[in-house]
């Protein structure tokens, strides 16, 4: 009865976080929309002074707008039904990183995979959990060159290693937490993404 209570309150928690983040999206974006039309129409009128916490607005609508994406993400990995087949982990990385190379054409990115890795999961979670741990690689190596990334397999046990700025191993319990960042000030991101790894883990 008790798991039974626990459950249901975590699934209330859970669509109440969604039907906030889902219903947020519409005045935020009419708060960034005003700001950016006074910018654009009336920018050359307005002094620093004026224009400083205008962008301040915008840049922030940005980023809460990023914030419940990455919110709303996080809730459809928790609703997604699982669809079980044969993926190889090493194929996906490599379409990833290329991704990435795409992006950013100039860094100088080392890949190592010991191929094929054949697991039984669903494709669309085990990509964005990928996704998410090949991002946070790529994002903590910027500062390396050459950077490397390496994807291997010992037994039942996947890694992916990297030698970016690594963490400090007394925070290591909060790695997993939604929007706990180690290095905020340093690095771009909403928190989300090793939380959505978890979840998908789980």
């Amino acid at each position: 009865e008790l798991e039974k209570r626990v459950l249901e309150r975590t699934q209330e928690l859970e669509l109440f976080s969604y039907s906030v983040a889902h219903d947020l999206r519409a005045p935020l974006r009419a708060v960034n929309g005003f700001a950016t039309a006074v910018m654009e129409d009336h920018g050359p009128a307005l002094d620093e002074d004026a224009k400083r916490p205008l962008s301040r607005v915008i840049d922030n609508a940005l980023r809460m707008g990023a914030l419940i994406d990455a919110l709303l993400a996080l809730w459809r990995v928790t609703r997604a039904e699982l669809r079980r087949e044969q993926v190889d982990l090493a194929d996906v990385t490599t379409t990833i990183i290329e991704e990435l190379r795409r992006i950013e054409p100039k860094r100088t990115v080392e890949l190592k995979v010991d191929g094929p890795l054949l697991v039984n999961g669903d494709p669309n979670l085990l990509r964005s959990l990928l996704q998410n741990l090949l991002e946070n690689a790529w994002k903590f190596t910027r500062d390396r060159s050459p950077a490397r990334i390496e994807l291997s397999r010992d037994g039942e046990i996947f890694r992916i290693r990297d030698n970016g700025l690594g963490f400090d191993m007394q925070y290591a319990k909060t790695l997993f937490a939604p929007f706990h960042r180690l290095r905020p000030k340093e690095f771009e991101g909403t928190g989300i993404g090793l939380a959505i790894v978890r979840r998908i883990v789980e």
